[in-house]
């Protein structure tokens, strides 16, 4: 399984180089973490290798549950799981990919451990956000797997560094037992009955380009949505934990939508 580190050994230890923390006006680290966390499609899955200790680094798709943490689908017959099997530990990267230099878009690398995970919850959640992934969810081999963060590491681009932490990037969920419970029927009642509302969150206020975009998720602090290959988040104006909060508050999002000008 590894050496494993002593408890007063953080999971990411400082360099002892003092940095400058003069990010860019506007630049808000932790909603810019929590937004690489809950559109991130996909992300590089660094697991410890059993016997020699090496790290080994793969390609993994990438879904939250309503709280932030990852929630990966893997197949028993690859390395990456029977590494975690052995040893929890890991590394995810997640990155905003786009035009010009790899390294002047944010990406955000989180460390914890890994657990096998067996809900109805974590299943609808991903499947919602990778629908393809149902081809072979239900192969005798393939199992989900939820990633407990310990540490998370921002680097926003080219002089945008700032500290983040895993209180910073997770969503309280706290007395939300009831908007938890309804968000199927938030999901299924959004996509059937206001589709024109959610496309507008997605264009006006997520910025994204226009099409025909759907909610994946739902949680206190926002919508997750999807069109294609494309995702977005619209986070709501302040924490929502109750369905009839929730409503009211997507209504008033739809008219300030609305309000906007097109680009």
């Amino acid at each position: 399984m590894g050496n494993q580190p002593p408890d007063a050994v953080p999971p990411i230890t400082g360099t002892g180089i003092e940095l400058p923390l003069n990010p860019a006006a506007g630049f808000d680290a932790a909603a810019l973490a929590k937004t690489l966390l809950r559109t991130a499609r996909a992300g590089a899955l660094a697991t410890n290798d059993p016997q020699s200790g090496f790290p080994l680094t793969t390609l993994v798709n990438v879904a939250t549950d309503i709280d932030g943490a990852p929630l990966l689908l893997l197949s028993g017959l690859s390395l990456h799981t029977r590494n975690l099997a052995a040893d929890g530990r890991a590394s995810l990267l997640l990155a905003e990919t786009g035009k010009g230099d790899p390294l002047a878009h944010p990406r955000l690398s989180l460390v914890g451990r890994c657990t096998r995970v067996a809900d109805a919850r974590t299943r609808r959640r991903f499947l919602a956000k990778h629908p393809k992934s149902q081809l072979y969810v239900q192969l005798p081999d393939f199992g989900f797997w939820r990633m407990e963060l310990a540490a998370v590491h921002l680097n926003g681009g080219f002089g945008r560094a700032a500290a983040v932490t895993p209180a910073d990037v997770l969503t309280d969920v706290a007395g939300a037992e009831a908007l938890i419970e309804a968000e199927p029927g938030i999901l299924d009642h959004m996509n059937e009955d206001h589709a024109d509302a959610v496309r507008l969150y997605a264009t006006r206020l997520a910025k994204a380009p226009d099409g025909r975009w759907s909610v994946t998720g739902c949680d206190p602090e926002g919508l997750d949505l999807a069109c294609g290959d494309e995702t977005a988040r619209v986070a709501f104006p302040q924490r929502l934990t109750a369905p009839a909060d929730l409503r009211k508050s997507l209504k008033e999002m739809a008219e300030q939508a609305r309000a906007k000008v097109s680009p």
